[in-house]
């Protein structure tokens, strides 16, 4: 127990800064509630419902953009349950947000453990990685999830460097348990990232093996961490694999459009590129690392900031509310990836006095994360990785992997500190190396203090000169004033980055003191390793405290008044027809769920939705959108005089409602759509084509009532039919029950017939069945469902229960049997070992 004590010590501090940082919203129970937050219980509120009054899950919700898979939603298995209340223990039940920040400082520290740092500077180390200025932002900004994902990699990391330092039964079982976690997190652009680092982490456990002769134990190794994530990627195979289903069919899949002009210049197989690097770095921007306000800090008012406005032009200070303190490449940004002045003092110095192969993997990975980081800014790169590099071109804001130099510049910068700790004439002996360190850090930061301006190329982004110059075409500012309003915005922003420079100037300073003390002999180890401690949490927490911090915590109450239905969402409600859409024009229509939260939207917001709908919205549902919403308010509403051909395909998804802003304070109101198709009707002609864009561009020249626009690949499983004798009167087509996975209809007709439904297709998990027998299912008019129906009476139904779910979860609960298996084997192992040790007396 004695030797567990400074462990216990340090997990004991790691829970006490987490309570700090959040106190007092984490004792008054209030929360975060963010636009992310919001949109994913407005996307999930339909399943959810479903769920509380069944005690099943739907794995398809038709709440957002028509209908979609709830993979990306609500991806809950019961197989991930062992690995929840594993999470949960892990965090050691603590509090929402508290349990965050811990998990971040336990998972280092369990790192640095493992690369035999001692528990006092590994707690150094937990601190440092923590509360690296980018994981409050994504705490701020909703973005939980990615954060999860980031607190396991650390003690991922930590069992592949168990396994090649010999302990090959606990590192794989720390392995497979964390890539388990991770992968449960549910956020792969995080976990593809760290893959990354792990190469550059495997190539250095490589080079060391050559040079010491033992290739073998490295395979060995290589071989029990490769079966080890494997039984964690089994563990979630359920949520892994029907990602990757969808993901072929969503945005992040490759479109069967064949595109020309500069759309051809774009990834032909994931994401646009101009998407991918919507979010890049700047390349002058990386200087954030050191100096956070650099480029100006977050995209907030700069009126809201005390040392900006220090240097206000009383004149111009009703400008500056509309103006933001961020001046970077990047469209917009919640702050800064700043990783501490003095941890990156650190950084530097261990690039000189560490050796071996593990420096250069970590410094190899930092300079590949920073120049990925650039995207738009160094497009060769970006390119070369876009267009040849697996699943790279899945994901967007390139920005984001910066968090692999936000791992490796603490990591590195903790085996420069054990470095000097332990030999103490070095900071003597590596003058040069020192010198370097300081000039590159402190000399930039005192270069930026007298010099704001010296390594920049200016404060004014060329969109915000724009938009200023636009303001005095408009004769919204005098052009006479412009040329004051630049220079005092300069003066603005000059001081916000001198400010911030100076106080990393002296931050580097106060640690560089501390270690001369230490290197003389005038100061302790453990008063060392405090005093560095102290010095580096002071300096990010008042950094992170300017992107999260009390003020925006919020009742909880908050988190249901947000959905509070408005008196067009009632009148809406009154209809208890079982199954119809509502577009919302009083919102952005695709930047929200309120919608969804009560209805089934045409729109809604999610980062992935369905290819073919997106494509949809640009070629069509837009551009009717626009049309309806000119016709309607021309027509004052009354719905008898407008042209229902302007929005056929609105009404071919059965969109019923619309919701017009009325007034000056946020009312709406609803219009029945009398035009909208229905759930299902009979079609007297089906038109094949050969391709996608001839299946989008027939949708401009049919109606949808009578003509279905069918792709080829589809003609057998509609019996080849073309013309169909069509009785309006006698075939008939009625929805009789519904639930989000299962709906039923009856249909009616004297002759074989092509139904069309007005719900969204998926090509994996829908089950059609006529009278309880299989059917076939087509796609039609680009993204909804037909079925042939044969002539007579007959019950359809349409189920949605994936077979691969089935499959999936049987191969998941396998790998968590080995999984605890494995783990009894090695607390066995353990014990055993310790049994045999022999006692002091």
């Amino acid at each position: 127990m004695k030797k567990l004590l400074p462990d216990l010590l340090a997990i004991l501090a790691f829970v006490l800064l987490s309570f700090a940082y959040f106190f007092p919203a984490d004792i008054e129970n209030r929360i975060l509630f963010q636009h992310d937050i919001a949109a994913g219980a407005g996307a999930g509120q339909e399943v959810k419902e479903y769920y509380e009054q069944t005690g099943e899950r739907s794995r398809w919700t038709n709440a957002l953009f028509g209908g979609m898979p709830t993979y990306q939603i609500a991806p809950s298995y019961d197989s991930a349950k062992p690995l929840q209340w594993a999470q949960k223990a892990y965090q050691l039940f603590l509090p929402d947000y508290v349990c965050l920040t811990f998990m971040l400082m336990l998972g280092f520290y369990i790192l640095l453990r493992a690369f035999g740092i001692s528990a006092w500077l590994a707690g150094l180390g937990g601190i440092i990685w923590a509360f690296s200025s980018y994981f409050f932002i994504l705490i701020s900004a909703g973005h939980l999830w990615k954060f999860i994902t980031l607190a396991y990699v650390p003690p991922t990391i930590a069992g592949i460097v168990l396994a090649y330092r010999g302990k090959l039964l606990w590192g794989g079982i720390l392995t497979a348990l964390f890539v388990a976690l991770q992968v449960t997190s549910n956020h792969a652009q995080m976990s593809y990232y760290f893959f990354f680092v792990i190469l550059f982490l495997a190539g250095a456990y490589l080079e060391e093996a050559w040079r010491n002769k033992t290739l073998p134990q490295f395979f060995k190794a290589s071989v029990v961490l490769a079966l080890a994530a494997l039984i964690g990627i089994a563990a979630n195979l359920s949520n892994l694999y029907h990602t990757y289903a969808y993901s072929k069919e969503s945005m992040r899949g490759k479109s069967e459009l064949v595109q020309t002009g500069t759309a051809a210049q774009q990834s032909s197989n994931g994401l646009d590129r101009d998407y991918i690097t919507q979010w890049s770095y700047g390349i002058g921007e990386t200087l954030t690392l050191l100096v956070p306000n650099f480029k100006g800090g977050a995209s907030v008012p700069l009126s809201q900031n005390e040392t900006a406005m220090e240097k206000a032009n009383p004149m111009y200070s009703s400008l500056y509310g509309s103006l933001t303190q961020y001046f970077g490449d990047q469209p917009m940004t919640a702050g800064p990836v700043y990783v501490g002045a003095f941890v990156l003092f650190l950084f530097l110095l261990g690039c000189f006095i560490v050796k071996g192969p593990l420096k250069w993997a970590l410094l190899g990975a930092t300079l590949f994360s920073i120049a990925l980081a650039w995207g738009k800014n160094f497009m060769f790169l970006t390119d070369l990785f876009i267009d040849y590099v697996p699943l790279y071109n899945k994901f967007r804001a390139v920005s984001s992997i910066l968090v692999i130099a936000e791992f490796t510049i603490p990591l590195l910068a903790v085996f420069a500190l054990k470095r000097v700790l332990d030999e103490p004439a070095l900071i003597k002996r590596e003058r040069r190396a020192v010198g370097i360190s300081i000039l590159l850090t402190a000399g930039i930061a005192l270069l930026l203090t007298v010099a704001p301006g010296s390594l920049s190329t200016g404060y004014i982004p060329a969109q915000e000169a724009q938009m200023l110059q636009n303001a005095v075409s408009q004769q919204m500012i005098p052009a006479e004033e412009l040329s004051g309003i630049l220079a005092n915005l300069g003066e603005m922003r000059a001081n916000l980055v001198s400010s911030d420079a100076l106080r990393s100037f002296l931050i580097i300073g106060i640690g560089f003191a501390l270690l001369g003390l230490y290197a003389t002999g005038k100061l302790r180890r453990p008063l060392t390793v405090a005093g560095i401690t102290l010095l580096c949490l002071g300096d990010m927490w008042s950094i992170n405290k300017r992107y999260l911090n009390d003020g925006q915590f919020v009742p909880r109450t908050i988190r249901t008044d947000t959905f509070n239905q408005t008196e067009a969402d009632k009148l809406i409600l009154q209809d208890t027809t079982a199954d119809y859409r509502v577009l919302n024009f009083a919102t952005n229509t695709f930047n929200e769920n309120n919608t969804s939260y009560w209805h089934k939207s045409v729109g809604g917001y999610h980062a992935a939705k369905l290819r073919r709908y997106q494509e949809m919205i640009e070629r069509h549902i837009s551009p009717e959108m626009q049309e309806a919403y000119r016709a309607i308010a021309a027509a004052g509403g009354e719905m008898d005089s407008v042209d229902a051909n302007k929005f056929r395909i609105l009404n071919m998804l059965n969109t019923k409602y619309f919701i017009f802003p009325a007034g000056q304070q946020g009312q709406t109101l609803p219009i029945l759509n009398p035009y909208a198709y229905g759930n299902a009707w009979f079609v007297s002609q089906v038109q094949y084509v050969d391709n996608a864009n001839e299946e989008i561009d027939a949708l401009y020249n049919i109606l949808p009532t009578e003509t279905a626009v069918v792709d080829t690949r589809f003609k057998e499983a509609l019996k080849g039919a073309t013309e169909l004798p069509k009785d309006s009167l006698s075939a008939t087509i009625k929805l009789t029950s519904y639930a989000p996975n299962h709906l039923t209809y009856e249909t009616e007709n004297p002759q074989d017939g092509i139904a069309v439904f007005s719900e969204i297709y998926y090509p994996d998990g829908w089950h059609i069945t006529i009278d309880g027998q299989p059917a076939d299912l087509a796609r039609a008019d680009y993204i909804l469902r037909a079925v042939h129906v044969p002539a007579g009476k007959h019950i359809l139904e349409m189920r949605f229960d994936p077979t691969s779910l089935h499959v999936t979860e049987g191969i998941a609960y396998g790998a968590l049997a080995l999984l605890v298996i494995g783990l009894m084997i090695a607390v066995w192992a353990t014990r055993k070992r310790y049994a045999a040790t022999p006692k002091m007396e």
